[in-house]
């Protein structure tokens, strides 16, 4: 776990940058309005944030109260109670986005693409829920119906986060691809979620070959080895999504706010990029070099 001080360090030289330049981008309001200053500046407040998905704590209220609020005060000389620094939370949301986008990890020309499902209560609760309400939405996954969002996840062969992007749960998996690939080459592996012609041609035309598992009623196709060895390590973006979900914990049922849900998936987010040891497939050019390139007849491709 990376220490509190080395994080804060991290996050407020971002901000010294970032907040000036976002400023000066905002439209002047008409409407004079009193703005309350508070005793945490900004990185303070997103230093706080971030560090909760990674200190193993379930809950933020006891990590606040028991953790920082009793053994941080060196760190953090101003602190606020909780419920004034709930409302500085959703201050925290675009300085967060814009940090993330700074951890981005190295495009190597070998991504895996993956969703995850975010519900956001009980299946019973649903109908109740007022929240989320014209947001969320019902979707079957894999493992049953589920009311919310999915993350929509690309990793490099590292477990480095490359793009990602949150949807309704009934948005289809395809849908967000094209928008997640700006910035990628090489090849991208899916699951039999991502299957399709079109998409694939228009991948395909900007540079990306994007495989995925075969279809029982579809065509054989000749497949290389090293993209048949590397379909079965698709479990790597698994892994991620499960570390997400259950060390940085940017799934739960509490929220009470559609801002407060978003920091809560962005600050975990974050909290990943900042893991010392990240899930990887450890691969290496002398040893790719070794793997067989001749195509095979598989039942792994779509062409």
């Amino acid at each position: 776990m990376m220490e509190i001080e080395t994080l804060f360090c991290k996050i407020d030289d971002f901000c010294q940058v970032f907040a000036p330049i976002f400023e000066s981008y905002l439209l002047p309001n008409k409407i004079v309005q009193r703005k309350k200053e508070s005793r945490l500046c900004l990185s303070e407040v997103a230093t706080i944030v971030v560090y909760f998905h990674s200190s193993g704590y379930r809950n933020f209220k006891n990590y606040y109260l028991k953790h920082i609020f009793k053994n941080c005060q060196s760190e953090f000389p101003n602190l606020v109670s909780y419920n004034r620094f709930v409302e500085l939370i959703p201050s925290a949301l675009m300085p967060l986005i814009f940090y993330l986008n700074t951890r981005k990890g190295e495009v190597t020309g070998i991504s895996f693409i993956d969703s995850t499902r975010l519900p956001i209560c009980s299946n019973f609760r649903a109908t109740r829920n007022k929240v989320f309400e014209g947001l969320a939405n019902w979707v079957k996954s894999s493992i049953g119906w589920f009311f919310g969002f999915k993350l929509h996840l690309i990793i490099n062969d590292k477990g480095e986060l490359l793009s990602f992007q949150v949807t309704p749960g009934n948005v289809d998996d395809r849908v967000p691809v094209k928008d997640l690939v700006q910035e990628l080459f090489g090849k991208l592996y899916g699951d039999k979620g991502y299957i399709s012609s079109p998409l694939f041609q228009e991948l395909f035309d900007k540079g990306i070959k994007f495989i995925t598992p075969f279809r029982k009623n579809m065509k054989n196709r000749l497949l290389p080895m090293i993209d048949k060895i590397m379909l079965r390590k698709r479990s790597l973006i698994e892994t991620v999504n499960d570390q997400l979900k259950n060390i940085s914990q940017i799934s739960h049922s509490r929220h009470r706010s559609v801002v407060n849900f978003m920091v809560n998936i962005i600050a975990g987010l974050i909290a990943y990029t900042h893991q010392e040891k990240k899930p990887s497939l450890n691969l290496f050019d002398e040893e790719n070099s070794l793997l067989p390139s001749t195509l095979i007849p598989s039942e792994s491709f779509l062409f």
